[in-house]
């Protein structure tokens, strides 16, 4: 079982006993409004259910993690691998419960999951996309060594209106210049 550990976090793959965490964690309006319209809400055990077995279905290296501090579950991090042209690019997202925003685990995971993802996987640029209202998640992506790109006007269609996207991303040569 592949693990990714920092000082406060460990980064594992989900476990079938994850969903009724999972579910209560997920199960939050301020988190939907700050990801894709794939993640339902309300969020049900079987919503966290499907979502487990579809990661553990996953065969090769783990690209979706459970986040745990002190073996509590406390979000998601994962990587959506690009193809084609694309296929040494990776798409970023990630999630907190409410409980365990602002002190420092997005930023950690986030640290985590990059590292994995250049040094294990040999993806090239890791990128990101973030809702123009989602100031905490602009900062972690910013203090991980990430350049903010591209403003994408009104890209998104969420909660009834139309916002822009800010589009984040770091390479691999940039990771490793940050790292001597």
């Amino acid at each position: 079982m592949k693990t990714l550990t920092g000082p406060q976090l460990l980064l594992r793959p989900f476990l079938k006993t994850d969903s009724m965490e999972l579910a209560r964690l997920a199960n939050n309006k301020k988190i939907a409004d700050q990801v894709r319209d794939i993640f339902p809400h309300p969020y049900t055990e079987e919503d966290a259910e499907q979502f487990i077995e579809l990661q553990l279905r996953h065969e090769g290296a783990p690209i979706t993690f459970c986040i745990t501090h002190h073996n509590l579950l406390i979000g998601v991090i994962g990587l959506v691998p690009q193809t084609d042209v694309y296929r040494f690019n990776a798409e970023m997202g990630y999630w907190l419960g409410e409980p365990y925003w602002g002190r420092g685990f997005a930023k950690e995971a986030v640290g985590l999951i990059v590292r994995y993802a250049f040094e294990e996987l040999n993806f090239r640029r890791i990128y990101a996309g973030v809702f123009d209202f989602n100031e905490a998640s602009k900062r972690v992506l910013l203090a991980n060594g990430f350049k903010h790109e591209a403003i994408a006007r009104d890209k998104v269609f969420k909660n009834g209106r139309y916002c822009d996207e800010w589009g984040y991303a770091l390479l691999s040569t940039e990771f490793q210049a940050d790292k001597k």
